[in-house]
Order: C-alpha cells, then sequence, then structure tokens
C-alpha cells in the first residue's frame, strides 16, 4: 500500500477513535480530546530545585499523575504520545542532543523500559537532534527519610559515566517524567559537566511538590 494511503488511512481512524482519558469525545489532540486536553493540570513555566531552572510542562495532579502512574507500572505505553506531547507545548532550548533521566538496570528489568527514554524519542524526533545517553545509573534507592545532604550524596553515588560512548556534546537537554525534589537531575548535571558538557538544561512532563 502505497505510504500516502496508509497515511491517510491512519488519519481518518485517528478521527474517529476515542479520546485516552473521556472516551467520549474523539481524540483531536495527541489521543485526547480537545476539552481533556485544554484541561490537564498545565503550568509551563519553571521550577526552581538545588539552585537550578527546570521547565515543568504541568503540575502533578489528577489525572496527569494517574496517566504517569499507570505508563511507567503498568505499561499502558499508549500514554506515551500525549506526555510526550505535553513536553512539546514548552519553550525547549536549542541543543545538541536529548539525555533521558538514566535508571538503574535492576528497575530497568523490573519495569522492561525507561519511561523517560521513550518520552525522549518522541521529543528528539519533533527536534531532530540525537538521544545521548553518556551516564549509567548503578543503583537506585529510596530518598525518603534523607535530609537534603543526605539525599544528594545518595543520589551523586548513583551516576556514573559510560566509557564506552564516545560521543561529546556540550549543550544539551535533560528529559524527565515527573519532578519532586530535583535531587536526580542535580545529579546527573554534574555527571555530565565530567564529560564536557558546558551548558545543561532539563525539562520535565510535571513537578510535584518537594
Amino acid at each position: 500500500m502505497p505510504r500516502i494511503i496508509s497515511d491517510f488511512i491512519k488519519a481518518g481512524f485517528k478521527q474517529i477513535l476515542p479520546c485516552l482519558l473521556c472516551g467520549i469525545d474523539v481524540q483531536q489532540k495527541q489521543n485526547l480530546c480537545e476539552h481533556c486536553w485544554n484541561n490537564l493540570p498545565w503550568s509551563q513555566q519553571s521550577v526552581h530545585r538545588h539552585e537550578l531552572e527546570i521547565l515543568s510542562a504541568c503540575e502533578y495532579h489528577y489525572p496527569l499523575d494517574r496517566m504517569i502512574q499507570q505508563f511507567k507500572y503498568e505499561q499502558q505505553l499508549h500514554y506515551q504520545q500525549v506526555l510526550a506531547g505535553t513536553l512539546m507545548q514548552l519553550k525547549l532550548p536549542r541543543v545538541q542532543a536529548i539525555v533521558p533521566m538514566p535508571i538503574s538496570v535492576e528497575r530497568l528489568r523490573k519495569r522492561g523500559f525507561n519511561q523517560s527514554v521513550v518520552i525522549a524519542k518522541h521529543v528528539s524526533k519533533q527536534l531532530n537532534i540525537p538521544i545521548w545517553q553518556p551516564i549509567i545509573r548503578k543503583h537506585q534507592h529510596s530518598q525518603k527519610g534523607l535530609s537534603r545532604i543526605e539525599r544528594l550524596e545518595n543520589i551523586d553515588q548513583q551516576f556514573e559515566v559510560d566509557r564506552t560512548e564516545k560521543r561529546r556534546f556540550r549543550k544539551v537537554l535533560i528529559i524527565d517524567d515527573v519532578v519532586t525534589t530535583g535531587s536526580s537531575i542535580h545529579a546527573l548535571s554534574s555527571a555530565l559537566y565530567k564529560v564536557g558538557c558546558k551548558q545543561i538544561y532539563a525539562a520535565c512532563i510535571a513537578a510535584a511538590q518537594s
């Protein structure tokens, strides 16, 4: 089947598919109907964590929090387009590469995928810039009950440089799904400076209360 016909058929089906949230109106924006899309908990502003300025598309409230949780923990990957779509509403900086927040091998095996990588692929395609993963996350432990200093020290120990990655970029954008304290982005930024990055930006789908 010629590609132009295939694309036309897909576009036609999309017009009659129900919204992923309400299931009533048809999809119009990123697999949601216009009403559900407009009523996401938008913020589209910067939040400040650990002296970092992080672009945040939304606040971590219903129904976005539920969508992210189901996407991450229940493998409901059909939410990936709308989640990535929220990031594309931000005024993202011009960079050379996108760095998705890494997760540990143990967590990757348990979950089956890195949610930040899945989202970053959509952003990478839209911006036509590569995904870059020069940092490995060795392990992940709960941050609950730790002081600010203990939290930073614990996170810093989780990241190390991937010596097999030879590419180098100076201006990058970190992509994460949810930011709470910002300690993971702070630690990842520190590791990226070690591999020669000079300008590091960060963006998340949603910001939660720290």
